[in-house]
Formats: structure tokens, C-alpha cells, sequence
């Protein structure tokens, strides 16, 4: 089942791609990708291009796949590590979701941080009490980076 809706999936990135995003298998590993993320425009993360890790589980689309960025990115839904904070990654996962969602999802988070649920509470406190404060950090970061 996995391997069917990946093939499928991996299809219609390959035909439809996403004006922001690419996504495809890692040395022909249908269950791990690699991602690529273009800073939303009109946010600190402007014209980076961000590398995302995809791990698929044999039961997807059941259950979701392990995303994280693989570069370090100031956010305070993104830790050191990469890991992503995301509700859809996690207790909000629907089969229904695919790949391309997802990516469009991390990338509504760089757009839209959130730091009333964070993965890094330095992050979230910097946005909460000095945004100018983190507007720069994360632009110096995506500078860093991600180009």
C-alpha cells in the first residue's frame, strides 16, 4: 500500500510541481526523501532554499511520515535538531494528506510562526517580546544557511 501511493505521490510532484517546493527519493529510496523549501517571500526567510529530510513508515499513509530540516533554521517551531512542530505531523495526520500538503504546510509555518506551542522557547520568547529582534536573526540564519 505504502509503496503505491508513494509512486503516486512522487508522480505528481514530478508532473505538477509546486511553484515553492521539490521533493524525491534519496538514491532511488522510495521511502526516503529529500525536500526543498524556497523562503516565502515577505518573511525573514525570503530567498532561502530550504533541505527538509522525509522518512515515509512502511504503514503511510496511515501513518505520517518524519520530516525535519536538514540545516539550521531561527524559528520557534524548528529545533536545533530540525524537528518540525507541525499539528499535521502529529495528532492532526489524515491519510488524506500528501506530501505537497505537507510541504505547503511547513511552508505557511515559515510565513506564520507559532510561538504559543514551541519547539525552541528561546525562539518563541525572542518573537514574543523583540520581533525586530527576531525578524533579524532569522534573516542573518537564512542568509547563513540557507542559500
Amino acid at each position: 500500500m505504502a509503496l503505491k501511493r508513494l509512486r503516486r505521490e512522487l508522480q505528481l510532484v514530478r508532473d505538477s510541481p509546486p511553484s515553492n517546493c521539490s521533493a524525491g527519493p534519496i538514491h532511488d529510496d522510495i521511502f526516503h526523501w529529500q525536500a526543498t523549501l524556497i523562503g516565502p517571500e515577505h518573511t525573514p526567510y525570503s530567498g532561502g532554499i530550504f533541505r527538509l529530510l522525509i522518512d515515509f513508515p512502511l504503514n503511510y499513509p496511515y501513518k505520517p511520515p518524519k520530516i525535519r530540516f536538514d540545516m539550521p533554521v531561527y524559528h520557534p517551531n524548528i529545533n536545533d535538531r530540525g524537528d518540525i512542530c507541525l499539528d499535521i505531523l502529529k495528532k492532526a495526520w489524515s491519510p488524506a494528506l500528501t506530501i505537497v500538503s505537507v510541504l505547503l504546510s511547513i511552508s505557511s509555518l515559515l510565513s506564520d510562526p507559532n510561538p504559543d506551542d514551541p519547539l525552541a522557547p528561546e525562539v518563541a520568547q525572542v518573537l514574543r517580546t523583540n520581533p525586530h529582534a527576531f525578524m533579524l536573526t532569522a534573516n542573518e540564519w537564512t542568509i547563513r544557511y540557507a542559500r
